[in-house]
């Protein structure tokens, strides 16, 4: 209620959306979106029949940590005791060579944000060939083989001899084409029916390329033909050859 106003001195400072963490809300991608690819890892339960399940307990309860804290401060800290091929895991070189590259000598442009592209296989066929990975490019990218078998997971029929897997053929065309890591949502990547006689023929050949196997994915539905990032990174543990991961895709 003043007859006029002046100012001096002005000063104008531009500044994002308070809500978009320094990102200007013209930039901000609405349609990026993250697709689960794993298998949760739960007390008792079992990734490969016969194999050890994990045990999931508590080395300090919430309760027994009040003794060490201020009143009203309290933390959990769990335990886990479990074999490294739990859930959904990353098979390296050393899984199957005694001299191939462990969890840390595995660079993580083999295992992070790499451009993906999922092969589906049809229905009821079990051998992933040459022939059946022929039309796609696969140069570069994680190549993530779709069978549907992760419906079974948990269950009798998961570990069935009909599983689908990857033939030694097929996993040298992807090394011969230049695949930068290889998944599958099946029990594993070869065939573990007794006519295999115990071979690993895809293993074999993958690993002693250098190119990461990921099992028992799942989701593989959810993602598109190609345009996504595939993550599938484990902690670095000296000495060995497999551990789970948290497997992700970023669409958008």
């Amino acid at each position: 209620m003043v007859a006029e106003v002046r100012i001096s001195g002005k000063t104008i400072v531009e500044e994002p959306h308070k809500g978009g963490r320094g990102v200007a809300a013209d930039q901000v991608d609405t349609d990026r979106r993250l697709v689960e690819l794993s298998h949760v890892i739960t007390d008792g339960m079992t990734t490969l029949p016969g194999w050890p399940a994990p045990r999931i307990t508590e080395w300090l309860t919430r309760e027994a940590s009040r003794a060490n804290y201020a009143p009203g401060t309290e933390f959990q800290v769990g335990r886990i005791d479990m074999i490294a091929n739990t859930g959904t895991y990353l098979d390296t070189p050393a899984h199957r060579w005694a001299d191939g590259a462990d969890l840390t000598g595995t660079p993580l442009d083999r295992l992070a944000d790499l451009p993906g592209v999922v092969v589906r296989v049809p229905a009821g066929t079990r051998a992933v060939g040459r022939l059946l990975l022929a039309p796609y490019d696969v140069a570069g990218r994680a190549v993530l083989l779709h069978t549907g078998w992760s419906t079974h997971f948990g269950t009798d029929r998961y570990a069935a001899p009909d599983a689908p897997y990857l033939t030694g053929d097929g996993a040298r065309a992807l090394v011969d084409a230049g695949a930068a890591l290889v998944g599958i949502d099946s029990i594993n990547i070869d065939d573990m029916s007794p006519a295999s006689g115990g071979e690993r023929p895809a293993h074999s050949v993958l690993l002693a390329a250098g190119i990461p196997v990921v099992e028992h994915l799942t989701g593989l539905d959810a993602l598109p033909p190609e345009g996504f990032r595939f993550t599938a990174a484990p902690p670095m543990l000296a000495g060995m050859g497999t551990f789970p991961v948290r497997a992700f895709a970023v669409i958008g």
